[in-house]
């Protein structure tokens, strides 16, 4: 009996240190990460976001499980900037690299999230459209990735815009008889790089950068019934009249005559255009649910954590525009979900105020990865641990690209929107204007109220954040690729 007692209790010794060890194992585990990424995506087009017109059901299930941020922007608003600084959390004038610019330089790349990453033990992975070119010497322009892709333990990703048609992009090739629309077909392959990843036992960290909705609108038609018969709605500031209030430099750009030539001018050709730009985004919206799906199978949907977001947003005729590129609400701003499955918070909105070079240092956070002083983006586990945290008091806006009557640098706080137009035509009425919209009470930006005795103080305390901003370019952007001038253009007049 005396024998029997001795063995139980060193059982049971022994199941405690096990289920201890067991337990202390699971909090170490590395969590996975995917990041969903669309192009052209504005920050309206989900229910979650406050849509009715739209059918959105698996960014539906993310927002219902992680925390939406209503406020967040891109510190670029085109392609190749925003990409580059997603990947390497810096702003634009640090990454030095933009359209009519340069490349990122090897150095800006050395300390990027993919590459930190693998240094640290992820299998990482890319599908889709990269966008950028890895250079000291601003080469590649049309090998966008090439020097990358060695960094990456899978590749499918595609140089220049890539193309909706699956075959046309050789890493995905592949999976073009099944799905010959590329939007289905980064969920094949992100399904593929997962299961590979678990075959290794290795956590993974896995970017689809889909190319939806950019245009060409080419949807798949597999889904054309969608939105057959939708009325889509506008926004109150929709059309040239929404628009007559705003800086002239605003209307020098391409996003002007492309109100018009894109068919956001006439009832019928605005639907058709609606249709086709949402039937795209229902595309990317099938496809993670694909991933979801197997998550779910592969019972590893409790340790994965998703990242939804766009590289800029799209105006859709919002102010009598189209395009992008401009720092105004619907061409800066873009969704982004955050779902952490180990958190309790679920369908849970945030105001607080996001850049997409946080998303950067959020995914290291999250991978239990130091993350590099050079960064500018702060990680928002935070405020996905509760979302009435700030994590930044202020964030920039970046526009040097195009014409440079509509390059300008914008600050924002959690209110208000600052925009400060540098250019001038004195034969022609232009010069250097601000802008101040209170973005909490106009969140259409349909009054400038920067010449608002009554706004004063507001104007005088953002004029100060504008100032640390160009001096924080001053000091730490780069040198070249055309960089350094701005820091006397962008100087408040």
């Amino acid at each position: 009996m005396k024998y029997k007692n001795i063995l139980f209790i060193v059982m049971s010794f022994w199941l405690l240190s096990l289920q201890s060890c067991n337990a202390q194992k699971q909090k170490e585990k590395k969590p996975n990460i995917i990041f969903f990424f669309t192009d052209d995506q504005s920050y309206d087009t989900q229910r979650d976001f406050g849509n009715p017109d739209v059918k959105t059901p698996n960014l539906d299930v993310l927002a219902d499980n992680g925390v939406l941020f209503q406020r967040h922007y891109n510190t670029t608003a085109i392609c190749m900037a925003s990409r580059a600084n997603v990947m390497t959390g810096q702003y634009e004038y640090k990454t030095g690299c933009n359209f009519d610019h340069g490349s990122l330089g090897t150095k800006q790349w050395s300390t990027s999230y993919p590459v930190l990453l693998k240094k640290e033990g992820y299998r990482v992975g890319f599908a889709g459209k990269f966008g950028f070119s890895v250079s000291d010497t601003n080469e590649g322009w049309k090998d966008e990735g090439e020097v990358a892709k060695a960094d990456f333990d899978f590749w499918g990703g595609s140089p220049g815009q890539t193309s909706y048609k699956t075959i046309e992009n050789e890493s995905m090739a592949k999976y073009a008889i099944d799905y010959p629309h590329s939007s289905r077909a980064y969920g094949a392959a992100t399904i593929d790089f997962i299961k590979g990843s678990l075959d290794k036992e290795q956590p993974f960290c896995m970017s689809v950068y889909f190319k939806a909705p950019h245009k060409p609108a080419e949807p798949d038609p597999v889904f054309d019934s969608v939105y057959e018969n939708t009325v889509f709605r506008k926004l109150p500031n929709y059309g040239r009249e929404a628009g007559k209030h705003l800086a002239k430099q605003s209307r020098m750009g391409r996003q002007y005559p492309r109100f018009e030539t894109w068919g956001y001018d006439k009832e019928d050709t605005y639907q058709k255009a609606l249709r086709k730009y949402n039937q795209l985004i229902y595309g990317v919206d099938y496809s993670i649910g694909m991933v979801l799906a197997e998550l779910k199978k592969l019972n590893i949907d409790d340790n994965t954590i998703i990242i939804f977001s766009s590289d800029n947003g799209y105006f859709n005729g919002s102010h009598g525009l189209g395009s992008k590129v401009l720092p105004y609400e619907e061409g800066a701003r873009t969704p982004l979900i955050i779902v952490d499955p180990r958190q309790k918070n679920k369908a849970v909105k945030t105001a607080s105020l996001s850049g997409n070079v946080d998303i950067t240092a959020t995914i290291l956070d999250y991978a239990g990865v130091a993350i590099p002083s050079i960064y500018d983006g702060k990680s928002l586990v935070p405020i996905v641990e509760d979302p009435k945290k700030q994590v930044r008091a202020s964030l920039p806006i970046v526009q040097v690209w195009g014409p440079k009557a509509t390059h300008c640098l914008t600050v924002m706080d959690n209110q208000y929107k600052y925009v400060y137009w540098y250019y001038k035509e004195e034969g022609k009425g232009i010069y250097p204007i601000e802008e101040l919209f209170d973005i909490e009470n106009d969140p259409y930006e349909m009054v400038n109220i920067a010449k608002l005795s009554e706004h004063k103080i507001q104007l005088d305390k953002m004029r100060k954040l504008y100032d640390i901003q160009l001096n924080h370019w001053k000091s730490d952007g780069v040198k070249y690729n055309g960089y350094e001038k701005y820091e006397s253009l962008f100087q408040r007049h």
